[in-house]
């Protein structure tokens, strides 16, 4: 897709492994930020339940109830107490600053809770009849009657019931530091991704790959080393069979050429003992000799050169196709020089030990002949 952003590998593990802990971490401080609220709700509704529970014993021995009422209300700031009967209507409320409550409570969901489960509690209700907010916890007493105590909901309960801010620090200060330890991780195996990728890339191009830059030291860093290893000990075979061949063809054509040229001397030499035997023909017996065994000599040259331009065409077969045999080295390298010692009237010196090779006959003539 045109103008789409490509992240690179290391980026995308990244903001993988960092969404995925942000995540982890954000489920966590929500829960935990809902749960310290629920348990602090929980200790104010266990606080007002106390109250209510007084009420209730009160009511239990016919005391008076204005009197306990006012003494709650001393040790805690506006506490509203209100008892309500089976029927909904408010028997009691000590808020006298208000008009005296008339509807029917028993639709309140703290109310409603107290009568099914016994107790019931919600925070920050809206009172209608003084048009104000409470924390409202109510329980089931004798006779359906209901007692319900509320506390003003004021600044100083809304910041008691707040999840403390230490908490959202420190989960901050985590998260931050897991970034920075993803960071180094994922860096850390990118970083061997990164350079197989590069080494790929070179590899492509047909460039020369030297085992330079170290991998980190560990499972993908090992296995990153091994194939570039392995890549480069395949190349270096390869430039070595490269090398090989091209040597094979440069001794193939050296050998031709010299072949080539040796193919000369033996021909010429025939046709000149072939030219005198014809135009002499009054050549005494003993030249006559000399000359047939020249042409001799010369026919098994072109014979010993044939045999070496076969060994040059088996060559590309691999060397496992030419033939080997017990080669008495000696006795070869005196027939060559008695067959060149026709061919000339110098005089050859032969000081040659006994020595037997494994070796390729024709080849070891070419040798010896050519020296």
């Amino acid at each position: 897709m045109a103008g789409r952003i490509k992240l690179s590998f290391h980026s995308r593990v990244l903001l993988t492994v960092l969404l995925l802990c942000w995540g982890l971490v954000g489920i966590f401080m929500v829960f935990q930020y809902h749960r310290e609220k629920e348990f602090k709700a929980q200790l104010l509704d266990t606080e007002l339940q106390m109250h209510n529970l007084r009420i209730i014993d009160a009511m239990r021995h016919s005391d008076p109830i204005d009197d306990i009422a006012g003494s709650m209300d001393k040790s805690t700031d506006g506490l509203r107490i209100t008892i309500i009967d089976r029927e909904g209507n408010v028997m009691f409320d000590n808020n006298s600053s208000t008009p005296f409550p008339t509807a029917n409570h028993n639709s309140r969901p703290e109310v409603t809770d107290a009568r099914k489960h016994g107790t019931g509690h919600i925070i920050g209700r809206h009172s209608e009849s003084d048009d104000a907010d409470y924390f409202y916890s109510a329980r089931l007493g004798d006779n359906g009657t209901v007692v319900r105590s509320a506390a003003p909901y004021t600044h100083k309960l809304e910041e008691f019931l707040r999840a403390d801010s230490t908490l959202l620090w420190t989960m901050l200060v985590v998260t931050v530091i897991i970034s920075m330890v993803g960071y180094l991780v994922t860096r850390r195996i990118s970083k061997s991704i990164v350079r197989l990728n590069r080494f790929a890339q070179r590899a492509e191009k047909g460039e020369r790959i030297f085992e330079e830059e170290a991998f980190p030291h560990d499972e993908l860093g090992s296995i990153a080393s091994h194939i570039v290893r392995l890549y480069i000990q395949r190349d270096e075979r390869h430039n070595e069979a490269m090398r090989q061949e091209k040597d094979k063809i440069r001794l193939k054509k050296q050998l031709t050429n010299n072949i080539n040229h040796e193919l000369k001397t033996p021909v010429a030499s025939m046709m000149v003992s072939l030219e005198l035997l014809r135009d002499c023909p009054d050549l005494p017996e003993e030249k006559k000799r000399e000359f047939i065994e020249r042409l001799f000599a010369n026919t098994r040259r072109l014979s010993s050169l044939l045999k070496d331009v076969s060994t040059i065409t088996r060559m590309d077969e691999g060397s496992e196709m030419i033939a080997k045999e017990t080669v008495d080295l000696t006795a070869l390298i005196k027939g060559i020089v008695e067959e060149e010692q026709i061919r000339t009237e110098a005089h050859i010196s032969l000081e040659v030990p006994q020595l037997t090779v494994m070796g390729n006959t024709a080849l070891l003539e070419s040798i010896f002949r050519n020296l």
